[in-house]
């Protein structure tokens, strides 16, 4: 807010609130079934199985931590800010590709983390949430998406999310290489849930493209003069092409 509102001094659209209700909704329903389709996919060759399940589970403490305090704090960072500036310099394809890998780089230290791993969150995470996000223009729909996928991911399918172990409503297991199965990491370290979410931001990319959201590089932007735009940080760069 402090960054829109007093260094851009713009109103705050990724946060409107009439955006709030479905973006929330939809960000989650996405969220969700990219996880349900990964365990799915995933249980085919037989790397996911579930042995039972846990009614006692935990899901408060997961969902506020894991869930809503991931998917919002990993959200403004990297796509309401990172993104966006970057974006705003150097066109959405350059920032996409340096959000992404950042994003990437910054689950290295995770539990059970490799340098495959890292690759995966990178295109599998990475590209799709910025792609939601160029779409969508929207931090609601991005953090609902987040929050959903950590949620379902752990403590309702019982897989470890990003590394990190948690009890979830199915006692479950992943076996098989860790390339295929995701192993230890969990489904995101798995090259097939990278599919999965490689055709999604694909969609989202075809979506973004067709509403006129990538943004080029200011050098290649024109101002009604003719005159060569400089980046001033809007997000969006609104005024420098069609909304």
């Amino acid at each position: 807010w402090l960054m829109v509102r007093v260094l851009e001094k713009r109103k705050l659209g990724e946060f409107a609130p009439r955006k709030a209700p479905p973006h929330l909704a939809s960000g989650w329903l996405v969220g969700m079934g990219i996880l349900l389709a990964a365990a799915a996919v995933l249980a085919l060759p037989g790397y996911y199985s579930i042995q039972g399940t846990n009614p006692n589970a935990p899901l408060a403490a997961p969902l506020l931590v894991l869930g809503i305090g991931a998917g919002v704090g990993e959200e403004i960072v990297a796509r309401g800010i990172l993104f966006r500036v970057v974006e705003e310099c150097f066109g959405t394809w350059f920032a996409l590709l340096f959000s992404a890998a950042l994003f990437g780089l910054g689950h290295i230290s995770n539990p059970n983390a490799t340098w495959w791993s890292s690759l995966a969150i990178a295109v599998e995470a990475g590209l799709l949430l910025g792609m939601a996000f160029a779409w969508t223009r929207s931090l609601w729909f991005v953090i609902a998406l987040h929050a959903a996928w950590n949620f379902t991911q752990g403590p309702i399918l019982g897989i470890a999310v990003s590394g990190i172990a948690v009890d979830g409503l199915l006692k479950s297991t992943l076996k098989g290489p860790p390339m295929l199965s995701g192993g230890e990491f969990g489904a995101e370290g798995s090259l097939l849930t990278m599919i999965i979410c490689v055709m999604l931001a694909y969609f989202f990319t075809r979506k973004a493209i067709a509403a006129d959201r990538i943004v080029p590089p200011f050098w290649k932007r024109k101002r009604e003069d003719g005159s060569v735009a400089v980046p001033v940080f809007e997000a969006a760069a609104p005024g420098l092409r069609k909304a």
